[in-house]
């Protein structure tokens, strides 16, 4: 099977995704898109208020949405949610369209960059640490499975991690070619 030249990624929040993903976009040559940053766009509102008003599940059907949509350009790198891999239809669009790359980061890493962001629905909690351990529980057996590549992104400047990218994505294109 021949990949089109579709690369998302995927991780937990604050893993980089979207500033990684940029910097992935312009070193080959191709688009950016952000599923976050375009449903804000579509809905004109923040991902907060979606989820306060549609709940997660309101929130994860509009993602599907944008992912199919993205998936269906020619080429690009594609910033996804934390949280988009619990849906099966986003699973399958992505195994199916595209080379999937896991942005791995610890709980500790995650805490220290969020420790400042009001932005972040699963984070309006208590005990933050908490939520993201069993966020990650729930979701890195999923990543895991789901990575043609998987990259870590912890303590790294993302110049460092986009060469890294480079490098395992020829060496997944050789071995998949």
């Amino acid at each position: 099977m021949v990949r089109k030249s579709i690369y998302f990624l995927i991780g937990p929040m604050a893993a980089g995704k979207t500033t990684i993903g940029r910097k992935l976009a312009e070193e080959l040559g191709l688009e950016f898109l952000d599923t976050d940053e375009e449903i804000e766009r579509r809905t004109g509102t923040t991902i907060s208020i979606i989820f306060d008003i549609e709940g997660e599940e309101g929130f994860r059907r509009r993602e599907e949405k944008v992912l199919d949509d993205f998936s269906q350009t020619g080429g690009a790198v594609i910033a996804t949610g934390g949280g988009s891999v619990l849906s099966a239809e986003n699973q399958r669009i992505m195994s199916e369209r595209g080379t999937v790359i896991y942005l791995a980061t610890t709980v500790a890493e995650q805490l220290r960059r969020t420790r400042n962001k009001r932005n972040r629905p699963l984070l309006e909690t208590e005990d933050r640490e908490s939520t993201l351990r069993e966020l990650a529980d729930q979701r890195d057996p999923i990543y895991d499975r789901l990575a043609d590549v998987r990259v870590e992104s912890d303590g790294r400047r993302a110049t460092s991690v986009v060469k890294e990218i480079i490098e395992k994505l020829s060496h997944f294109a050789n071995a998949h070619g």
